[in-house]
């Protein structure tokens, strides 16, 4: 008899494959991507008119979303294996001078947008995935920015970058849930 997986489980699996691939992605844009590179430090982007921020909030707002998406389909105790794989990870993908501020930052973001978006993703899905990515975008911002530069001047920056990239990520989500659904309503109709 085979094995069937549900479609749950199966996008699950893509949440964390993606979430965990965010890692070596973010420690290469941040040293490689943007429109200024310093020659020993990150690279930056502009995320507002006169704000700058390093490009690596780019695929930091992403993991928060995705590890949001884990967690909706796969659960909590997942979420929690993807955030010591993706912290040990980041040990290892980081830039030398980076790595406990990498860690720590990845870490923790990820265990207060876990703790955020747990008590609120039955009621407020939509919200819980908003209120956790800024959350979580600000602690990742003041651990990485305190840790690794002894200042939290660019925070704005840092978190207005990451919380950008998670309203897309969040809003391409929502729309591909409401296509599937539109797909599904239209099917039964057809069948009906």
């Amino acid at each position: 008899m085979p094995l069937r997986v549900s479609k749950n489980y199966s996008l699950g699996l893509l949440y964390f494959v993606l979430f965990i691939l965010t890692i070596p992605v973010m420690n290469w844009v941040v040293m490689n991507v943007g429109t200024v590179c310093t020659p020993d430090g990150p690279c930056l982007i502009p995320v507002a008119p006169g704000l700058m921020a390093p490009s690596g909030v780019l695929m930091a707002g992403i993991a928060l979303v995705l590890r949001d998406g884990l967690q909706s389909k796969l659960g909590v105790r997942w979420s929690l294996y993807a955030i010591i794989l993706g912290a040990g990870l980041s040990a290892f993908f980081a830039e030398p001078s980076l790595v406990i501020a990498s860690v720590m930052a990845f870490f923790f973001s990820e265990l207060a947008d876990l703790v955020v978006y747990t008590p609120m993703r039955k009621r407020y899905p939509a919200w819980a995935i908003m209120v956790s990515g800024l959350v979580g975008s600000f602690v990742d911002s003041a651990i990485f920015l305190s840790l690794a530069f002894g200042s939290i001047e660019f925070i704005f920056g840092q978190v207005l970058g990451k919380f950008w990239m998670s309203l897309a990520v969040a809003l391409l989500i929502g729309f591909m849930h409401y296509r599937r659904s539109r797909a599904s309503d239209h099917h039964q109709e057809l069948l009906n």
